[in-house]
């Protein structure tokens, strides 16, 4: 049977997830009477939490007697290294741009990984059904984009269909019949290159997908390059260097047919399959027959922007909520994370018991955390860091600037441009993109952008949209104010009562509710105030029996602020900690007793 591959890039929130079912089912994938569930490729709990994709998959269908292996990529610009190493697969591209919000920044970096690897892409304007669609202009965009950059003649004169993911169409003329998408399947037919590989030279494949499997073990995918693999041959795993990492055999040979994987006996060059059989080979190893001495070239990936720090739960109420608490077992699952995500990189760190993490963005490394939670860990995270390096030319200290697309109401574009230039911004576009909302783009140092995107909601009371994409390092841009307001922290252990709270709302902001349990050092609140103030939540009424004069106030108690894992992560300060355990989010300071930390104090101004 003839093979396409094909990738389906685009921003977060622009529809791939939603067409790929479309196009599962309008192939025939499914029966008539199959119950489907919505977002089919967002296998995940996460992904079908928070409705975004979070890992690469990859699914099957047939039309008109062709194999189209497609393969569904995030969206966000944390999860860049899976669209990254996806490319290597694949012989072409659909690029999804939303017909409202257009060519957004994370459209610009696949499109540009891409064009770089000389794949000609093909764009769906998508959503065209919104009421605030401007399709013709997104158009233009989209071409400007690919001339920006650099795509040669053939790239630049790409194919476009207008289409509703949800809806289900697919058109080449805005105004068409809108029935179905077989316009886009016959379009992927007769402009993506069938893979054209040899199949008769000894087998090799490149590794880009590592999964585990309870009865299958460790689970390599990917793009056959040359010859044909089967069942029960020998092969071996080969790292960048030439190196043998293992030899071993073929125990299963899995090819995809739509979201099942199907055993089969044989495949050949061009096919994507998934492989078991191997237990020490990972991404990017060169998979092949032991006659084969040299690796296949693989794609190098970004490297990491952003480090955290991973602790044990030292603090009082560690190892109550969790099972698995110890560094060595936290060390394991670190490092087991690090062979399925290549752009995730871990090193012990100089504290004791405490892992340096580092990752394209506080996303990626929340996720990490969110998953190892519901596993049965327990951790203290350190402060997001941005990793600076040195210019090998000049010598001068550089860290990562990010490229920042906001949409706001013209209202708060004020006080965004405000913000955004105490944090070091440098605004490089403003224009109106309809609907009374404009859109600001900004470069600005990773640094400036931690902790901002709570304060960005508040602003504009929860209307505006940021996008932000790593761009390249620059000169280091110097100090950037943190966050301005104390901490009420705890001076004693116990449960909070309703009593004391009372009596702290005046003072700032709390994060607790009344009978949580609470121990000294722990952050309560945030105080109104820049300095950090001790108090006491656990007090309780003085009872007497006599009679009081007059009846007492009823405690009335504002709800707490609750704050999920990434908003915890980003408020912190440097020397607090993020305590994460299967039931709880709570803040501490770094130290818990109160003379340790005026020590470190004094001995960071020292």
């Amino acid at each position: 049977m003839d093979i396409r591959n094909i990738a389906i890039i685009a921003h977060v929130d622009h529809g791939k997830t939603t067409l790929v079912d479309q196009l599962l089912q309008q192939s025939g994938t499914f029966r008539e009477n199959q119950a489907i569930t919505e977002r089919a490729m967002d296998s995940n709990d996460l992904e079908r939490e928070r409705g975004i994709t979070i890992l690469a998959k990859c699914t099957s269908v047939v039309w008109k007697n062709t194999r189209i292996n497609i393969i569904d990529t995030p969206g966000h610009a944390d999860f860049g290294g899976e669209v990254e190493r996806i490319l290597s697969m694949v012989d072409g591209a659909v690029i999804l741009v939303d017909a409202a919000e257009g060519a957004l920044p994370q459209t610009k970096f696949v499109l540009g990984k891409a064009l770089a690897r000389g794949l000609r892409p093909m764009v769906v304007v998508n959503k065209v059904d919104r009421g605030d669609a401007r399709p013709d202009e997104v158009h233009d965009e989209v071409f400007d984009l690919f001339a920006a950059l650099g795509a040669n003649d053939e790239q630049l004169d790409f194919p476009m269909l207008y289409a509703s993911g949800r809806q289900g169409w697919a058109d080449t003329e805005l105004e068409g019949p809108r029935e179905n998408l077989h316009p886009l399947f016959d379009l992927v037919l007769k402009h993506v290159p069938s893979p054209g590989l040899d199949k008769d030279k000894p087998f090799a494949m490149v590794s880009t997908i590592l999964e585990s499997d309870n009865f299958l073990g460790r689970i390599l995918t990917g793009r056959i390059e040359q010859g044909r693999a089967k069942v029960n041959m020998p092969i071996r795993a080969l790292r960048a260097d030439g190196s043998v990492v293992e030899t071993g055999r073929i125990t299963k040979l899995l090819s995809f047919r739509g979201l099942d994987r199907v055993p089969v006996e044989e495949a050949e060059a061009g096919d994507i399959v998934a492989i078991a059989g191997l237990s020490e080979a990972t991404i990017p190893d060169t998979l092949a027959e032991p006659s084969i001495e040299e690796p296949l070239p693989s794609t190098p990936i970004d490297p990491p922007t952003l480090s955290m720090t991973f602790r044990i739960n030292d603090g009082p109420l560690g190892g109550r909520e969790g099972k698995k608490v110890t560094s060595r077992q936290i060390r394991d699952r670190l490092f087991k994370e690090t062979e399925g995500n290549v752009a995730i990189k871990v090193t012990d760190s100089p504290e004791s018991e405490a892992f340096e993490v580092a990752g394209r963005g506080e996303l990626q490394l929340g996720v990490l955390i969110e998953n190892m939670r519901r596993e049965g860990f327990e951790l203290t995270i350190g402060r997001p860091r941005v990793l600076f390096r040195e210019n090998p030319e000049t010598g001068e200290q550089e860290e990562p600037f990010e490229e920042v697309v906001i949409d706001v109401d013209e209202p708060y574009s004020g006080v965004v441009v405000e913000k955004m230039s105490l944090r070091k911004g440098v605004m490089q576009d403003m224009r109106q993109s309809g609907g009374d909302k404009v859109r600001l783009t900004f470069m600005i140092p990773s640094r400036g952008l931690i902790g901002y995107h709570g304060e960005f909601l508040t602003d504009t009371r929860g209307s505006g949209l940021m996008n932000r994409l790593f761009h390249s390092y620059q000169p280091h841009a110097g100090a950037i104010e943190g966050r301005r307001n104390g901490s009420l922290i705890s001076a004693e252990d116990g449960a909070t009562t309703p009593y004391a709270l009372f009596s702290l709302q005046d003072r700032g902001t709390l994060f607790v509710d009344a009978g949580e349990k609470i121990y000294t050092g722990m952050i309560l609140g945030e105080h109104s105030r820049e300095n950090d103030l001790e108090v006491n939540a656990v007090r309780e009424k003085k009872l007497t029996n006599m009679r009081a004069s007059g009846k007492d106030d009823a405690v009335v108690l504002v709800p707490p602020r609750k704050m999920s894992l990434e908003q915890a992560i980003a408020y912190i300060e440097d020397d607090e900690l993020v305590e994460v355990t299967p039931s709880a989010i709570r803040l501490r300071k770094r130290y818990l007793d109160p003379h340790e930390r005026k020590r470190a104090a004094r001995g960071a101004k020292g």
